[in-house]
């Protein structure tokens, strides 16, 4: 009966942890619209421009390549987040763990020469 209790209790804290990260933000984002002054104008309304007066649309259509450059280079950026831990305590996890970081950087490797192959790399 006393562990039933204890697992009662345990969901009741999760419940109010929810609770509370719930409304946190939501009284606050609340707060702030009720008491921020409001006075809205055109000028407030234009896109900023380091102090220059706009002359043209601010939603430019970039191309696709950009995506596909911050795309790979967040992946490689990982990559090293992943590959920094796992050479700092290399010699506490043994082999197991070189196969595995060898066929992690296998499969960006299979990746890096797949986006070679289709030639994402070569800026037009």
């Amino acid at each position: 009966m006393d562990s039933l209790y204890i697992y009662q209790n345990s969901y009741i804290m999760v419940f109010l942890f929810l609770l509370i990260g719930i409304l946190l933000p939501v009284v606050a984002l609340g707060m702030g619209k009720l008491l921020r002054p409001s006075r809205p104008s055109d000028e407030k309304y234009t896109t900023y421009e380091s102090g220059i007066e706009p002359f043209q649309d601010a939603r430019v259509q970039f191309t696709v390549r950009y995506y596909l450059f911050a795309l790979l280079f967040v992946i490689f950026d990982v990559e090293t987040v992943f590959l920094y831990p796992w050479a700092v305590a290399y010699d506490k996890l043994g082999i197991f763990a070189l196969i595995e970081m060898l066929i992690f950087v296998v499969m960006l490797i299979i990746g890096l020469i797949y986006a070679w192959k289709k030639k994402v790399l070569k800026w037009q």
